[in-house]
C-alpha cells in the first residue's frame, strides 16, 4: 500500500533541519510519497495562537537554546546555535522549492540544502543571489526556478498551503500528517515510523 505524507516544513526552522534527513530516510524505507509543503508559519501562528521566537518569553527562549544544544549532541549534527541570519523568513527559498515541486524535481534535497544554508553555512536565504546559488549548487537552474517562484500561480499555491495547514490542525514545524493524524516535531519521528509500519503492512 502506498501512503502519502503531507510534510509541513519551515526552511528556517532548526527543528525542521534536525528532522529533515531522518524523515526523508523513513519515507524512503516505507515507500511513502512525500507531499512537501513549505508553509508560511507566521500566518499559521497568527491563526493558531503561536508566537514567533522574538515574541516568546525569556524563559521559553532559554529553554529552546538548551534543547538545541541537546539535540545537536544527540544527533551529532552540525548546527550554529546563533546563526548570522536568524530569525529569517524562508519565503524566497520556499517559493523556489514550490517551483521545483511543480516540475516534479527533487524538492527534498533542495530543502535540505536551504536548511543547511541557514543552520550550518551562515547564508542569508532572504538574499536573491544566495537563494539562486543554493539551487545552482544542487545542479538546478536557480535563476529559472526563482523566476517561476515569483509567478502569481506559484505564489497562490504557496498561500494555499498555509490555509490547508490551518484547516488540518497544523500549528508548528515540522509537522508530518498521515491519514489526517498529525505528528508535530522531529522528536515524534519514532511515532511516525510506527504509523508507517501499521499503514504499509501487506
Amino acid at each position: 500500500m502506498t501512503i502519502t505524507i503531507d510534510y509541513y516544513a519551515s526552511l528556517s526552522s532548526p527543528w525542521t533541519y534536525f528532522g529533515h534527513d531522518r524523515f526523508c530516510a523513513l519515507a524512503k524505507k516505507y515507500g511513502a510519497t512525500v507531499n512537501f509543503c513549505p508553509a508560511e508559519f507566521t500566518t499559521i501562528f497568527s491563526a493558531t495562537g503561536g508566537l514567533p521566537l522574538p515574541k516568546r518569553s525569556p524563559e521559553r527562549r532559554a529553554y529552546r537554546y538548551q534543547e538545541l544544544k541537546r539535540w545537536r549532541e544527540e544527533l551529532n549534527m552540525p548546527l550554529n546555535l546563533d546563526p548570522k541570519f536568524f530569525p529569517v523568513p524562508h519565503t524566497k527559498a520556499a517559493l523556489v522549492c514550490m517551483a521545483l515541486k511543480a516540475e516534479g524535481g527533487n524538492v527534498l534535497d533542495l530543502a535540505s540544502a536551504y536548511l543547511k544554508a541557514v543552520w550550518v553555512e551562515e547564508k542569508d536565504i532572504t538574499d536573491d543571489a544566495t537563494v539562486i546559488q543554493v539551487a545552482n549548487d544542487q545542479g538546478l537552474n536557480g535563476q529559472t526556478l526563482f523566476s517561476v517562484g515569483q509567478s502569481a500561480e506559484i505564489q497562490s499555491q504557496y498561500e494555499q498551503l498555509s490555509l490547508e495547514a490551518i484547516k488540518k490542525g497544523v500549528f508548528g514545524a515540522p509537522s508530518y500528517v498521515i491519514d489526517e493524524e498529525i505528528f508535530w516535531g522531529q522528536d515524534r519521528l519514532a511515532f511516525v515510523e510506527k504509523k508507517l509500519e501499521r499503514v504499509t503492512k501487506p
